[in-house]
């Protein structure tokens, strides 16, 4: 079972991610448990990957509105939107293609099995309790899509030491923006429970001003999670989660110009330990991505995608120093809708091996698997990583992987589109980090390079996606954070060379709609009942085609943020996003939100 103790939460957590490097000062006092990159907990500063970790107060302070707002500008990451509030996302993850991200919720894969993409923007940030992201392969543990790196959220739950604890909140701004957020959450013996519901509505803009649809695009959306578990007095767990997310979306085109979407994803874990040394864990869900559409209020078609998925995981520990991991999981992928498909399922069987040692000042880390896919045989990756600790303060660390992505559905089957015959992309990575951590400061540079072979492509001479393209990915992430009584620093900067290396007339252009350097900083500043905040974000120029005729400027934004606890259970706060109205896009032709600003009250029980 993927479990996370909450308990072990950064005691930094008022400001963003000063806990996440793999060096933490605070560790001995609040240690951070983190499950994503090796698929069993284990404490952040002895993990090997690059990760970082959000949680649920850092939403709150950042006064977060949708994880678009989240993403941008942290390490490796880079954000295309098709306009604003519930708009089409991709989500960039080290330059890598927008589906070489593999996404879980609570420990279920989820996303689109004919497009690819996992909708970013129907998740509801208010449900979230934390979100892990591991930059770079992940193949050798979680197979196809973890190619660019893995990113797990969790939805919220009761937190060690809570009773019974109601929350709300609500709120409203410009451009008919409100939304709104509850829940009860709690612990009774030992079990717990929590129940959320939470909603948005916005006029939003008219994403297209140069289209003949002169209306604004509005996005509303309703959704619930639950979250439930039990721990046996011999040690033993098992828990349930739910989520469902409704939206209903309007935006230009003409063939299709609204859509009723829903994100449905429920699943089971338990957790035993037959032996002292030896736990077992065990998980089965679901999930679902529906997409309804129209014109003009008339149904024109649906795509509906379901993902079932089995795991097992056996983890042995040999003393304190080092431990096995030996699994297995399931998946079942199937299509349905009014688009005809030549084939509808397909079942995927992995099984993966995992070993990592701590001895002394090295640690070492190796993995392997091999999927037996039913459209495309065996595929087989492995990652190796070794770490030094150079002194208490400072650690570096070397790491290779293989990954691999299997094509999506539209891809292979699509009417009139898709080609059977195409195999999947396969990718190599070096990676070289150093992180340290010395009283108040911490910071982390990490230095790689990636090649992606058989990237498939539209292929002309075959009027069909092939294996044809290669892309060579270079990369630098540094970051440092500083945090003393009331004020706390963090900020960011990427370093990307996103290549195409298939030769022709495209080869050494950029990606599409990568940016090849971005900067953030995130600044905090309290003084007893007052909060005040603001983040300033840049990135440079980039191209929207792979031919790099269409540019897409570089820009700025200003978010600035200020919070007062007017009573001991209840927050006012107030942002302003883009308060100097920059005009830019992450996506050609699509206008983004433009200045906005959001008051909100919370109500949270003290001592929470």
């Amino acid at each position: 079972m993927i479990r996370v103790p909450l308990t072990r939460l950064a005691a930094t957590a008022g400001t963003l991610l000063l806990c996440a490097l793999p060096i933490c000062p605070h560790a001995a006092d609040d240690e951070t448990i983190i499950v994503t990159a090796s698929r069993s907990s284990e404490p952040l500063d002895e993990t090997l990957a690059p990760v970082t970790v959000i949680t649920r107060a850092d939403l709150e302070r950042l006064q977060t509105q949708d994880l678009t707002d989240v993403f941008p500008g942290l390490p490796g990451l880079s954000l295309a939107t098709n306009g604003g509030p519930g708009k089409s996302t991709a989500l960039f993850v080290r330059g890598t293609e927008s589906d070489h991200v593999l996404v879980l919720i609570d420990g279920i894969k989820v996303g689109s099995a004919t497009s690819g993409s996992t909708p970013f923007e129907q998740i509801p940030v208010d449900q979230i309790e934390r979100i892990e992201i591991v930059r770079g392969p992940r193949s050798s543990l979680y197979g196809s899509e973890a190619l660019g790196g893995v990113i797990q959220i969790f939805t919220r739950r009761a937190r060690a030491g809570q009773g019974f604890v109601p929350t709300f909140s609500a709120g409203g701004g410009t451009r008919g923006d409100g939304r709104f957020d509850g829940g009860v959450r709690g612990r009774a013996g030992n079990g717990w429970f929590g129940v959320g519901v939470s909603g948005r509505s916005t006029d939003g803009v008219n994403v297209r001003p140069n289209q003949n649809q002169p209306d604004k695009d509005g996005y509303r959306s309703l959704a619930g999670s639950v979250r439930a578990g039990w721990r046996f007095d011999d040690g033993a767990e098992i828990s349930a989660s739910f989520l469902q997310a409704d939206g209903e979306n309007d935006f230009d085109g003409s063939s299709q110009n609204e859509s009723e979407t829903r994100t449905q994803v429920y699943g089971v874990t338990a957790r035993v330990d037959p032996l002292r040394p030896w736990t077992v864990d065990l998980s089965a869900g679901q999930s679902r991505d529906v997409s309804d559409n129209f014109l003009d209020g008339d149904f024109v078609g649906d795509f509906v995608t379901r993902r079932d998925h089995v795991g097992l995981i056996n983890e042995l520990r040999i003393g304190e120093a080092q431990r096995i991991s030996v699994g297995g999981d399931h998946q079942r992928d199937r299509v349905s809708g009014a688009t005809d498909y030549a084939e509808t399922s397909r079942d995927n069987r992995g099984i993966f091996a995992l070993y990592r040692a701590e001895i002394g000042a090295h640690e070492l880390s190796l993995s392997g698997r091999s999927d037996d896919n039913e459209q495309f045989g065996t595929h087989r990756t492995g990652g190796a990583a070794y770490g030094y600790r150079v002194a208490p303060w400072l650690r570096a660390a070397i790491s290779h992987g293989t990954a691999f992505k299997a094509p999506t559905f539209n891809e292979l089957y699509f009417p009139g589109f898709g080609n059977p015959d195409i195999g999947p992309e396969d990718s190599r990575s070096t990676e070289i980090s150093l992180a340290g951590a010395a009283g108040r400061y911490q910071w982390m540079l990490n230095a790689y390079r990636t090649r992606i072979d058989d990237l498939i492509a539209f292929d002309a001479a075959i009027s069909a996606p092939a294996n044809i393209d290669r892309a060579r990915i270079r990369g630098v992430e540094a970051q440092f954070g500083a945090a003393w009584d009331a004020l706390r620093v963090q900020t960011f900067l990427t370093w990307l060379k996103p290549e195409n290396d298939a030769g022709g007339a495209n080869d050494g252009n950029t990606l599409p709609r990568r940016r090849e350097r971005t900067a953030r900083l995130d600044a905090d500043y309290t003084f007893r009942a007052l909060s005040v905040g603001f983040t300033v974000f840049g990135a440079s120029d980039g191209y929207d085609n792979i031919a790099n005729t269409t540019p897409l400027p570089g820009y700025a934004t200003l978010d600035l943020r200020a919070g007062w606890q007017v009573l001991p259970e209840w927050l006012l706060q107030i942002e302003g996003r883009n308060v100097l109205d920059k005009d830019y896009e992450t996506a050609a032709t699509y206008q983004t939100y433009g200045a906005g600003f959001m008051a909100t009250v919370r109500f949270t029980p003290s001592g929470t």
